[in-house]
């Protein structure tokens, strides 16, 4: 049996269960119903993340969804985008969480894999591109993509930029102007996942690429990963409080705000009906 069989240690916080497996770290998100990614959350993947990097045993990492339902996550909270909801300075503190986490799992030295069980609209979309790697399962609930255009919202650049590395200028602007979402089939098409599985394979095939990767010498790997992405994942770093700014002048527009207030409702009560969690990622 390899080391990333065995089951290791584990930890947990309120939203993140870590289990190590040999050099592999799986990093299990849980926010009931739907892992919105609020403030705190941003908060708890950016503090694991650096623990992680600080960890010389751990060379790999695999996100993925603890909830009951399939969602890998269905984004931001809404609410930290619909202005009477929040503040100034919560938005520009979940904001520079958010762009802080993700610019710097963009660029991390290690291995990184994302185990798309479900939908992964939006943010959730923004976390999977960052990654090295994206398995998701064949499913009707698989959906990926920035959809922010259907609540009125620009998507954020860099989202839009890393997206674009993988699939393509042409197709990106087919996909962001029309908050377009892709099932698993064109998902794979495309290449904005790498590979399908059942749900029951998920992890098995998440380790696998994992593994794969790993057997390359880890600091050639690593250092070809960083030419070809730390120029990219500064200067998305660079833009944080500028794009925080421009953000909080969008959501104080008042038709932003009528949908948001849509979106938020419709959030909040996901978990009682499929037809939500569709109408979420339409």
């Amino acid at each position: 049996r390899s080391q990333t069989d065995v089951p290791g240690s584990v930890t947990m916080s309120k939203f993140l269960l870590v289990e190590q497996r040999g050099p592999v770290a799986i990093v299990t998100m849980k926010r009931e119903p739907v892992n919105a990614m609020n403030m705190e959350f941003w908060e708890a993947l950016l503090e694991n993340l650096m623990q992680m990097e600080g960890d010389k045993k751990i060379k790999a990492v695999i996100y993925q969804s603890g909830l009951r339902r399939d969602v890998f996550t269905a984004g931001n909270d809404i609410k930290e985008l619909h202005k009477p909801s929040t503040t100034k300075e919560r938005h520009r503190r979940f904001w520079m969480a958010q762009t802080r986490f993700l610019s710097r799992l963009y660029r991390t030295p290690m291995v990184t894999v994302a185990a798309i069980r479900g939908a992964c609209p939006a943010g959730g979309c923004g976390m999977a591109v960052c990654c090295d790697y994206r398995v998701m399962i064949s499913s009707k609930a698989s959906k990926i993509g920035l959809n922010e255009v259907a609540i009125g919202i620009v998507p954020p650049k860099f989202w839009g930029k890393a997206m674009g590395q993988l699939i393509g200028s042409r197709v990106l602007e087919k996909y962001l102007t029309m908050g377009k979402m892709a099932g698993w089939k064109e998902a794979l098409e495309v290449g904005l996942v790498d590979e399908v599985v059942s749900k029951e394979e998920l992890l098995d095939a998440a380790l696998r690429a994992a593994a794969s990767m790993l057997k390359r010498p880890y600091q050639a790997r690593a250092r070809t990963k960083a030419m070809l992405r730390n120029n990219l994942g500064k200067e998305w770093e660079n833009f944080a409080e500028e794009e925080t700014g421009l953000v909080w002048q969008a959501i104080s527009q008042p038709g932003v705000n009528r949908r948001a207030r849509a979106h938020t409702h419709t959030q909040a009560h996901i978990h009682t009906s499929l037809h939500h969690l569709e109408f979420l990622c339409a």
